[in-house]
Order: C-alpha cells, then sequence, then structure tokens
C-alpha cells in the first residue's frame, strides 16, 4: 500500500477526480443535453476541469480544515 505521508496528495487527488467528474458530467448536460457527441465533449471537459481542481483542491484543503476547526466545538 501506499505510505501514509502521502494521504493528503491522494485526498486532494481522489476528491478532484470524483468532483470534476460530477461536476463536468452535470454541466456538460444541463449545456448540451445528451447530444451525438456528448462523451467526448465531456470527457474533455472532465479533463480540463481536473487540471484546474487538483491544485485548487491541493490548496484550499487546508485552509478549509482550519476554517472548520474554528467552527466545530472541540
Amino acid at each position: 500500500m501506499i505510505d501514509k505521508k502521502y494521504q493528503n496528495v491522494l485526498f486532494a487527488f481522489f476528491m478532484a477526480l470524483f468532483m470534476s467528474c460530477i461536476m463536468s458530467l452535470v454541466i456538460c448536460f444541463f449545456n448540451i443535453g445528451f447530444a451525438d457527441n456528448f462523451i467526448h465533449i465531456w470527457l474533455k471537459a472532465w479533463g480540463f476541469a481536473f487540471v484546474v481542481a487538483f491544485p485548487t483542491v491541493s490548496i484550499v484543503a487546508p485552509i478549509v480544515r482550519k476554517l472548520v476547526s474554528k467552527i466545530v466545538n472541540n
């Protein structure tokens, strides 16, 4: 298995992967419906979304964790 020290990177990777997949699917469907080339358009959008999402999650996740820890009672 993968060493625990990579936990944050793996979290960011999978969070970005799943969120970009779902969001690009929903947005493509909302914008164009099931067009003949829907899968091609969606996969292209997903690839672009993931490239943006992965570094974004890597930067934002630690900030969100600190914010949540301030809001939640310990």
